[in-house]
Order: structure tokens, then C-alpha cells, then sequence
């Protein structure tokens, strides 16, 4: 049997009992999906992104393990629930505009302890100190640094849309507005670059275009890191006590843990290993999340149909948004169909071994967003099902 014939047969034993749609987490693709992360970041501390696991005990899992410290999280409601719950270290990665958050935060010691926030403009502070109501402590700030590559005198630029501050002198000068506000502390510096940690470059019958974003990658990965040192340089000039610096992705683990001014790396889909990661030359990761849909009709020779499976991933609209059929292999969707909101039908000759109420695996193209399908995940070790845990949909969290 080949390795995915394998796992199909492990999955299919394993979740027998139990009715379709189901989503699954395999741990030992899990845990090995760690293993690699720790050894790629070559013992600076990984942060985990809560984005990309959406599920408590999977946080609580990964951290446990020697290697990772830390969450990164993507609302303040979110890092509010986090920290009440125990996460001692949580980093909000996205400014946010929740007033009511804010004036939560500065009204209790513990939670304004646990949890950083991220800002990129004097009017977030303000809007923060506004909300604070009769908050009186201290929260802990993060800047964010625009990490974008920028090309021919700055008319082309390659990276996501982020913070406006891109140069040291921007940076110190909103850590010195942090300095001079009262209730307010400087404790860290982030930078995501997506443009190398979330694209892939090795993508299969596109030689062309992977060598040209191996190229990319590799002229930005340079121009970041002496951009990165010389901004860190700047805000510890203001900030001396600045507790960390923040860089990278699963795709650029080992590369951004290189840099001496990070003092850590974040990661989080590297976990899961969604169909986005599978093409890089940077790490091989084992699909650890997948969800199955059961077969419902079989509308002819070569064809079945599934309940549901139309679940499409953000980002811009694309065939690589949508999810893959992945076990048993061979499938394919029907190009007029498509993957569909309460039914898809499947193309391809292993149509024709399956029977109704067989299940069809499917792995989701980003990696936390499949939870918000799904109110539990099925741990899968080995052949069994070990236990069911709740996806933050299913703790009746739906942060965004």
C-alpha cells in the first residue's frame, strides 16, 4: 500500500463509528509537524498562532512541549478569553478598535500581565487611552514593522499591507510617543513576512514561476534582515528593555531565527500543514488536519457525490482557495460544480470503488479556518480515535 493508501485505512478504522462530517486532527503528523518547527528555529522560542489552530487543547498541546512559548492571537477578544483561561503570554498581532476590550484590560492586572497589544499609528494609542474608562493599568505595547520588499525606487512592492512603518526613524518615533505616555510600556517589535513565510516556491508545473519567487524570497530575505537589525537598533535605543522581537512563519522559520536581532519566530499552519504549505523547499510537513464527507449519490460511472464540502478559503479568489479532495486519491471536482455549499460531485476512476456512506477525505486549503466548520476535532493516534476536543466554533467562540 502506498503511504496515503495507508492513511486512509488508519482514518477509516478509526472514525468507523463515528457519522460524517467529521474533522480530524492526526497527533502524530501533529507532533512531528512540531518536532520540525523546534529544530528549524534552532532554539529561539516559537510563538504559536492561534489563527491557525483555533482550537484550545491544541494550544495547550503544542505549548506544553519544550520549544514553544507563547501565543500569538488575532482579536482582543480573543486574547481577553485566552488569558482568562490560563495563557499567560499572549500577543495580539492586529491593531483592534474593541473599546470595551480595551477598558477590560486596564481594568485587571492579571489579563494587562498576559497580554500584548499590537499598534502602527499614534491614533490606535489614542483611541486606546480612551477607551481605558477608569483602567488604570499598564498594558504592554508591540510596534509592527512594515516588511515589505520594495523595487524599483519603491514602484513595485511585494508584501502584504500591514503597518505604515518602515524605517528605523518611523519606528523609534513611535516608540518614543509609547515612552511619553503614561500607563502605556513598550515590550516588543513584530514583522510578518508573509511574502516569504506564506508562499510557496515550489510549485508543481510552474518552474518558472517558482524560480521567480525563490529569487524574490531570497533578495527580500536579505534586504529584511539588514532593514530588521537596524530598526531593532533604533527602538532599543528608546526602549532598552524591550522583552522580545518577533519575525517570521512556517515558511521562513529557520531563516528569520537566523537573524540575531529576533529573539523569536512565530508559526502556527506549520502544524496542520494545509494544501497552501505543500510546495516549498524550505520544509516538508505531514498533513495533520483533514475533514471527511460522507458519499451520498452515485449519479453515474466515475462519479460521486458528497454532502457539503464548499468550503473556500480568504485570500483572493482562486482554485488554490478551495479545499482538495485527498483520500483515497484520484478524485477530482467537477469543473461546472466545483466544491458546493450541500453537495459536490467527484470525478476520477476511484469513484467507482466507493459505496454510499463511505467517506471522502478533503484537506482544507489554509489551515485554522477549517474550524470554523466544526465544532469539535477527533484526535486521531494510530488507528483510534483518543479524544474530541472543542474547536473554538465549538466553545460558541467566533472571534471573526
Amino acid at each position: 500500500m502506498t503511504p496515503h493508501a495507508t492513511d486512509r485505512t488508519r482514518y477509516d478504522r478509526a472514525v468507523a463509528h463515528l457519522g460524517a462530517p467529521l474533522a480530524v486532527v492526526d497527533l502524530d503528523a501533529f507532533d512531528a509537524n512540531a518536532g520540525d518547527l523546534v529544530h528549524r528555529a534552532g532554539g529561539k522560542p516559537v510563538r504559536v498562532a492561534s489563527k491557525s489552530l483555533r482550537c484550545r487543547a491544541l494550544l495547550e498541546r503544542v505549548l506544553a512541549r519544550p520549544g514553544f512559548a507563547g501565543v500569538m492571537s488575532f482579536t482582543l477578544d480573543e486574547s481577553l478569553w485566552l488569558a482568562r483561561a490560563g495563557f499567560d503570554d499572549v500577543l495580539l498581532a492586529y491593531p483592534s478598535a474593541d473599546r470595551a476590550g480595551f477598558a477590560e484590560l486596564a481594568a485587571d492586572a492579571r489579563l494587562a500581565r498576559a497580554v500584548a497589544v499590537t499598534v502602527d499609528d499614534p491614533a490606535q494609542l489614542d483611541l486606546i487611552e480612551a477607551a481605558r474608562g477608569g483602567g488604570r493599568e499598564e498594558l504592554r505595547i508591540c510596534l509592527e514593522l512594515d516588511v515589505s520588499l520594495r523595487l524599483l525606487g519603491g514602484r513595485v512592492r511585494v508584501g502584504a499591507l500591514r503597518s505604515p512603518l518602515r524605517e528605523p526613524a518611523e519606528l523609534a518615533d513611535l516608540a518614543r510617543s509609547v515612552a511619553r505616555r503614561p500607563g502605556f510600556r513598550l515590550v516588543g517589535l513584530m514583522a510578518y513576512e508573509g511574502h516569504v513565510a506564506g508562499v510557496g516556491d515550489a510549485v508543481a508545473g510552474r518552474p518558472l514561476r517558482s524560480r521567480a519567487v525563490r529569487l524574490m524570497q531570497s533578495v527580500a530575505r536579505r534586504e529584511l534582515a539588514e532593514r530588521r537589525a537596524a530598526v531593532v537598533a533604533a527602538v532599543r535605543a528608546v526602549a532598552p528593555d524591550l522583552e522580545f522581537v518577533n519575525g517570521g512563519g512556517t515558511g521562513s522559520v529557520q531563516h528569520t531565527a537566523a537573524e540575531e536581532a529576533v529573539t523569536e519566530v512565530a508559526a502556527g499552519s506549520g502544524l496542520y500543514v494545509p494544501r497552501l504549505f505543500d510546495h516549498y523547499t524550505s520544509f516538508s510537513g505531514r498533513p495533520a488536519a483533514l475533514f471527511a464527507q460522507p458519499v451520498v449519490r452515485r449519479p453515474g460511472v466515475g462519479v460521486v457525490t458528497v454532502l457539503g464540502g464548499g468550503y473556500p478559503a480568504s485570500g483572493a479568489p482562486g482554485r488554490d482557495r478551495l479545499p482538495v479532495p485527498y483520500l483515497p486519491e484520484g478524485l477530482r471536482y467537477d469543473p461546472m460544480e466545483g466544491a458546493g455549499e450541500v453537495q459536490t460531485p467527484l470525478l476520477g476512476p476511484t469513484a467507482d470503488d466507493l459505496l454510499i456512506g463511505d467517506k471522502v477525505w478533503f484537506r482544507h486549503a489554509k489551515a485554522g479556518e477549517l474550524c470554523e466548520r466544526f465544532d469539535r476535532l477527533h484526535l486521531i493516534e494510530g488507528e483510534r480515535v483518543t479524544a474530541a476536543v472543542p474547536t473554538y466554533r465549538g466553545e460558541g467562540r467566533t472571534f471573526l
